[in-house]
């Protein structure tokens, strides 16, 4: 049986499990999208500072204006209009993810009763077998 913070609270209907299950996933997918806008935010930081080396040996290669324009047309760039992927990150935060996240959290406290992840622990139930020592409900639990 799943731990008290995990088990349905009275009154909550199958079809609110579900679609809190359903918020949450997307939610989920959201930090995915998240982590590879900072993946993006890394690599373009780090292909600008690569840049530096670039210029470098563009010039000891002898290629000054080769190395010049990758100093000033790309060196440094804006990656949109007005942005470097630190403020894209920042407005995505801001504009859409704080205001995701916080609406699912209300969700879950007021629909049930703050207990996250309700979906996938009565899925867990349901799937496992028991008495089998890698299917315990939880890892206090012999079953």
């Amino acid at each position: 049986m799943a731990d008290d913070a995990h088990r349905r609270p009275e009154g909550v209907s199958d079809a609110t499990v579900e679609a809190l299950g359903s918020l949450s996933k997307a939610l989920e997918t959201t930090e995915c999208a998240r982590g590879h806008l900072f993946a993006f935010h890394q690599f373009t930081g780090s292909a600008d500072f690569e840049l530096d080396r670039a210029v470098e040996l563009l010039r000891a290669a002898g290629h000054e204006d080769w190395a010049e324009r990758v100093r000033t047309e790309i060196l440094g760039r804006n990656v949109i209009p007005g942005h470097w992927t630190f403020q894209i990150v920042e407005a995505y935060d801001r504009t859409y993810y704080q205001a995701f996240r916080d609406l699912e959290r209300e969700a879950v406290a007021r629909l049930a009763g703050g207990r996250h992840h309700l979906y996938e622990a009565e899925l867990k139930e349901a799937r496992r077998t028991r008495n089998h020592p890698d299917h315990t409900s939880r890892p206090d639990d012999p079953d």
